[in-house]
């Protein structure tokens, strides 16, 4: 599933979902309800 490819990713390069979400111009929220198979459509 997306969510745990997002992730797995993350934590295998040791990244918080803060410095995630800085890289990619969203919140951290966005982060963790990708993580967490949330969908906002």
């Amino acid at each position: 599933m997306i969510a745990d490819k997002i992730k797995n990713a993350r934590t295998i390069k040791k990244l918080t979902q803060e410095q995630v979400a800085e890289d990619l111009n969203v919140s951290r929220q966005t982060i963790s309800n990708w993580e967490n198979g949330v969908s906002h459509s």
